[in-house]
């Protein structure tokens, strides 16, 4: 089968915290399907706290792609992500199983199932230049470039606005420009695309205590030994929600009260940004995810009903 067929696919995806992990190991279970993760720093080894990772033992024997296949002092882009879940995706259709993506990176699938785009990789001496520079100075110099670009963009996170400018730098164009032609290519998203939702209220709950669960799991030391493996030549990870703000806090003094109140902030805020961009930039099915077990079924009856998706699944 083509790669670039994607109808016999599923995908569960849905904003930080709203249970698609343990969803899409459940649901596999049920369609003799394996998992291609769709995040992009569980693709890091050693960071597994800060990522909510789930544990082995804990994967109920559904096998996990794409994850721990970085060092955390090497980058990992879109570009990687793409050719890797392709490999992997050849390689559980030739064992007869269901593809099941799972994850919260829209870029990363957006990128798979629409392509990549034609923007230029990163340059190494540019993105130094760029990244000694503040927000404030970024966003300046990147408005005065490509204007429209800041209103494509979230110009609250100095890695994107970063890459942004970097883009438009290189190439001399707005960074929009270079991305995949997304009306032409919408028409390959899996039919089978689901977005869990979760009741504002108990998401923002449901996200302060996983942030206090892992400090007590050792979040702060978890990072001490990523620093040690070389976490700050990684301009992507050391940015992550949680990392970011325990290097603070090894580094910069900053209490551990007011590193977990950021921690949980920026959270909060990063679960809003992706339930805005699953809503407005990919088609897909809602499901309600508040209760698992009508989750799971409103998905296991949505799939039986799809004649196209039914006469692929294994026999």
């Amino acid at each position: 089968m083509d790669t670039t067929d994607f109808q016999d696919i599923v995908v569960i995806t849905g904003p930080t915290g709203s249970g698609k992990s343990e969803l899409a190991i459940r649901l596999a279970q049920e369609i003799d399907g394996e998992i291609i993760s769709v995040d992009s720093m569980q693709v890091y080894r050693g960071m597994d706290i800060g990522t909510a990772k789930v544990p082995g033992d804990q994967r109920l024997g559904v096998p996990h792609h794409l994850i721990d296949v970085a060092d955390p002092d090497t980058e990992f882009d879109a570009g990687q992500f793409v050719r890797m879940a392709g490999r992997v995706l050849v390689d559980i259709r030739d064992r007869g199983r269901v593809p099941v993506f799972c994850g919260g990176t829209g870029l990363y699938l957006k990128a798979f199932f629409c392509g990549i785009g034609s923007a230029p990789p990163a340059n190494p001496g540019l993105r130094r230049e760029l990244e000694s520079l503040t927000l404030e100075e970024l966003r300046h110099q990147l408005a005065a470039i490509s204007p429209g670009s800041l209103d494509h963009i979230d110009i609250h996170n100095k890695r994107r606005v970063v890459r942004a400018l970097e883009v438009a730098r290189l190439t001399g164009r707005s960074p929009s420009e270079t991305w995949s032609p997304w009306k032409e290519n919408i028409r390959k998203w899996p039919e089978q695309t689901f977005v869990l939702g979760r009741d504002v209220t108990k998401l923002k709950e449901k996200l302060d205590q996983r942030v206090t669960t892992m400090i007590r799991d050792g979040l702060i030391d978890e990072t001490r030994q990523l620093l040690e493996r070389g976490l700050l030549e990684n301009t992507t990870a050391r940015q992550a929600i949680g990392y970011r703000q325990a290097i603070a806090h090894l580094r910069e003094s900053v209490s551990l009260e007011d590193t977990v109140g950021e921690i949980r902030v920026r959270t909060r805020q990063y679960a809003k940004r992706q339930r805005t961009w699953f809503r407005n930039q990919m088609p897909s099915t809602p499901v309600p995810a508040d209760d698992p077990d009508e989750a799971l079924a409103v998905i296991l009856d949505h799939l039986k009903s799809s004649a196209d998706f039914t006469r692929r699944l294994p026999a």
